[in-house]
């Protein structure tokens, strides 16, 4: 308990500190990319579900068009708005980076179950509430066991293991395979 309390607190600032300071030139280079490739904002900010429900807001480098779309869908692979270079990020996952801000200000943590949009949520069925008892992460049991060839309600079976067995053991187990 006092690892979930504290420590995991105190590692996410540290990681996401690090992180930050280390890609920092990854990260310009990319802010440079998405402005070449497309007019509108370096960023995309999008409500998702926290700790205990809350909304936050996400951060993501913007890999679609700047043009009207609903910001609560889900964009697939294929979709003729996402920019050349949007397709490059999201295949590195590199559009996720900014999200070591959402972890530094503690909307997020570094490991746990990924954020989802408050439409989404019953699609995790009868672990849609239990996944929702911890923050958020960058990356997640069930983003190391399959991530999108996972059912929702597969992807909730591992957000509730997660939930009910979180160790730095954990953690770091997945953390390494995330890499």
């Amino acid at each position: 308990m006092f690892y979930k309390t504290r420590i995991k607190r105190v590692i996410d600032l540290i990681f996401s500190s690090a992180f930050l300071i280390l890609l920092s030139p990854i990260l310009l280079i990319i802010i440079i990319l998405i402005k070449l490739d497309s007019k509108g904002p370096v960023l995309f900010a999008q409500k998702r579900l926290g700790i205990n429900e809350q909304i936050f807001t996400i951060l993501k480098f913007r890999s679609m068009t700047h043009k009207n779309h609903s910001i609560n869908e889900q964009i697939f692979e294929g979709d003729s708005r996402v920019t050349k270079v949007g397709k490059v990020l999201r295949r590195l996952k590199l559009d996720e980076l900014p999200q070591l801000l959402n972890v530094l200000k503690g909307d997020m943590s570094i490991i746990g179950p990924r954020p989802c949009l408050p439409e989404i949520k019953a699609k995790f069925g009868k672990y849609a509430n239990q996944r929702l008892k911890v923050k958020p992460g960058l990356s997640s049991l069930a983003a190391v066991k399959g991530s999108i060839y996972l059912t929702w309600e597969e992807k909730g079976y591992y957000d509730e293991y997660y939930v009910n067995n979180i160790s730095f053991k954990l953690d770091l187990n997945i953390l390494i395979q995330t890499f």
